[in-house]
């Protein structure tokens, strides 16, 4: 039996993060592979060491910080930031805990082939060469399944030189926007096959199956936001007010413990996909948010974190799934990227 290694986020707190690791890995296991993710999550000294050779911002540091002083004054934060390795550790194989490189190599030996995805893992603005996978021999095939890039203009030229090297190797490759197929090609004349998120590789019926129930009481709106901004909840004032529904949030920032809504904390991501699921309208900014929304046939409205002008905007995801769902739908999706992963697993 092949052995295959998956590098994803895993450790951002993040629900579709969690997710989307939980779903590639369940589908590459029911394809007859022995699956795991790497279990990195890199120390204090291997973050400061990337910042510096991939010439990424200081000012990703203060997000860190900024992170960091939620879940330190928030029970809730901290009930999540347990919820979710409990549930890796229920429904999910991950490595030994990976702190730097050298640790990557170790746990990573024996693997046949290396899965580089999905979510924003190819972002520069956070770029790191260990989610290009550039630990592996060349004996283990690499090939990524959807990454994102999330931008849509071309980074600094030292990161494309960066990028450039650390892809030259892959036997395929593909990212999960349009948009990022165009600036890879750019960038280092590969051209990537563009699939869908690793999250509609599964049914609507199969995220049911792990959903908890729904929130008791009274229908809602239901709001989920990952950025800051005071619109977002005049929206949902607004919609509360229209539909008579009361409002639930699941808080993710300062402004989201502090909005006056009755909170729902600390959940676990089955308990988070119950509360989407039974929703009478979902509003997020959150991209995995719009793309379950969607995928449980929730009423979503998506609002837009960053202004188009941005250079670091990452609309085009939304914007790219909306335009897939439209013209393909969920079964042609989910079929599109499981083709993909058989042919080039094999």
């Amino acid at each position: 039996m092949s052995r295959v290694g998956i590098i994803t986020f895993l450790h951002n707190d993040n629900y579709g993060s969690t997710l989307q690791a939980y779903a590639l890995q369940r589908v590459i296991s029911e394809m007859g592979y022995d699956c795991e993710h790497l279990d990195y999550a890199p120390d204090r000294t291997e973050k400061i060491r990337n910042l510096l050779r991939s010439g990424n911002s200081p000012k990703l540091i203060a997000e860190g910080l900024r992170k960091r002083s939620v879940k330190a004054g928030q029970q809730g934060a901290r009930d999540k930031s347990v919820a979710i390795p409990d549930f890796y550790a229920r429904r999910m194989r991950l490595s030994r805990k990976c702190r730097n490189l050298k640790e990557l190599a170790a746990a990573a030996s024996g693997y046949d082939v290396l899965v580089c995805g999905s979510d924003q893992i190819w972002n520069p603005v956070w770029l790191n060469p260990a989610y290009f996978g550039i630990f592996v021999p060349k004996s283990v095939r690499r090939i990524s399944y959807a990454p994102s890039l999330g931008i849509r203009t071309l980074p600094a030229v030292g990161k494309i030189r960066r990028i450039r090297r650390w892809i030259q190797d892959f036997s395929a490759v593909s990212v999960r926007e349009e948009e990022g197929a165009e600036l890879l090609e750019k960038m280092t004349g590969i051209h990537p096959d563009v699939l869908p998120d690793p999250v509609c590789l599964l049914s609507r019926e199969e995220w049911e199956a792990i959903s908890a129930p729904p929130p008791a009481g009274e229908p809602y709106v239901l709001c989920y936001f990952i950025g800051e901004n005071e619109h977002y909840r005049e929206k949902v004032r607004q919609i509360s007010r229209e539909k008579g529904l009361r409002v639930l949030e699941v808080p993710v920032t300062a402004e989201g413990y502090s909005s006056g809504f009755e909170r729902l904390e600390g959940l676990g991501p089955e308990t988070f996909l119950g509360a989407v699921k039974g929703a009478a309208c979902f509003c997020t900014d959150s991209f995995h948010g719009l793309v379950f929304g969607t995928l449980l046939g929730v009423q979503t409205e998506p609002l837009r974190r960053y202004r188009e002008d941005d250079p670091e905007s990452k609309n085009s995801r939304v914007d790219n799934f909306l335009r897939q769902i439209r013209e393909k739908g969920p079964q042609e999706m989910r079929t599109q990227g499981r083709n993909w992963l058989k042919e080039n697993l094999e």
